[in-house]
């Protein structure tokens, strides 16, 4: 039985153990360093002043954000070089909105069609925010095929954009098979999107890529940056998808069994909690660190199933668990705060500062 110390909240809630963690930061940017490659890493992962600050004292270039609301946040809280790597709609009240965050600190924003770059110059004109192209490398969620970046760079030229480069996010990578294969795929639609670009005469300084699950393969060769977010933390999916172990999982929930039945223990942490995120390739709802053969067989809102398998009696009632989220990023998102624990003691907690921020 897990013991929590008597100043832990009461489950469920999320741990960060930050030994753990810190290893996840350091080994990332060290390995990011070797091989040449700048590190901006995704904070919506984390969505964590106090990490994206950490983050960047170990070297990284700046942070990636998913939305406006992330960039105000952390561009108040004093970070100075924002990229927003989605193909950005500035519509009237988002462009105010941006105007006032490049106004605080460097902004780079995606954008994937000459329609969106005429949209931007309506709002954003003479802003300083710069540009990237967005191409799909396999994915097929945004993103223009390689060979019509250099149309939509040109068009941001003439709107009176600084165009920073290219950028991709390989999506396909999270699948049981395929990693290294998206990453060679990302490669080849980098580098066909900055051939196209400058064949134009215009400069592609930055060509960024890579996930969690496809940075141990990116291309120094064609990457001068690269963006993984779930590092930071680690989540079951990863564990899954092999690109780390148990031992690398520094975020868990920690939950209470309330009930058991047969070989299930009923714990007090559901979707509302640990996310609903289940792809078609993983094994379960999340993952148990401590009973690696255990799976989580049913999720509601406040209560998740965990089946054990025969042989293995499943916890007492008031055991506490470590559960391994499936998608982390999700897990954040839906939490106030995130408890902080070294050697399962209670050492801080930090506020998810961007909690929420989704527009």
């Amino acid at each position: 039985m897990m013991h929590l110390p008597a100043d832990a909240p009461d489950t469920p809630f999320l741990a960060v153990d930050i030994d753990l963690m810190s290893r996840n930061l350091e080994r990332t940017a060290t390995s990011a360093a070797e091989r040449g490659i700048a590190l901006r890493p995704h904070a919506k992962t984390h969505k964590v002043i106090e990490i994206g600050r950490r983050q960047t004292e170990l070297g990284a270039v700046g942070l990636t954000v998913a939305t406006v609301g992330e960039a105000e946040v952390f561009a108040a809280a004093g970070f100075t070089d924002l990229f927003l790597a989605y193909p950005v709609w500035a519509t009237p009240s988002r462009s105010a909105r941006l105007r006032a965050v490049a106004e605080r600190t460097t902004l780079t924003l995606g954008v994937d069609s000459i329609d969106g770059v005429t949209e931007l110059a309506s709002g954003l004109a003479e802003s300083g925010v710069r540009l990237m192209i967005e191409v799909d490398s396999g994915h097929h969620r945004s993103g223009v095929q390689p060979g019509d970046a250099g149309a939509i760079a040109t068009a941001a030229v003439r709107a009176g954009f600084d165009v920073a480069g290219v950028f991709t996010f390989p999506g396909h990578g999270y699948a049981l098979e395929g990693r290294a294969k998206a990453a060679r795929e990302e490669a080849e639609a980098i580098a066909g999107a900055a051939a196209s670009i400058e064949r134009l005469g215009i400069d592609v300084p930055v060509r960024s890529g890579g996930s969690t699950p496809t940075m141990a393969d990116a291309d120094p060769s064609v990457l001068t940056e690269m963006r993984p977010g779930v590092y930071v933390f680690n989540d079951a999916q990863q564990v899954e998808l092999g690109s780390c172990s148990f031992a690398d999982v520094a975020l868990t929930a920690r939950a209470t069994v309330v009930s058991r039945s047969g070989q299930n223990a009923i714990i007090d942490a559901g979707s509302k909690v640990l996310g609903a995120d289940q792809p078609r390739w993983v094994t379960g709802g999340g993952r148990l660190p401590d009973y690696p053969d255990a799976r989580i067989v049913a999720l509601s809102e406040h209560h998740a199933t965990v089946a054990f398998p025969p042989g293995e009696a499943p916890p007492v009632r008031g055991t506490v668990l470590r559960v391994a989220p499936n998608h982390v990023c999700n897990a954040v998102n839906l939490a106030n705060e995130l408890v902080i624990v070294s050697n399962e003691t209670v050492i801080d907690s930090w506020i998810v500062a961007a909690r929420g921020r989704n527009n």
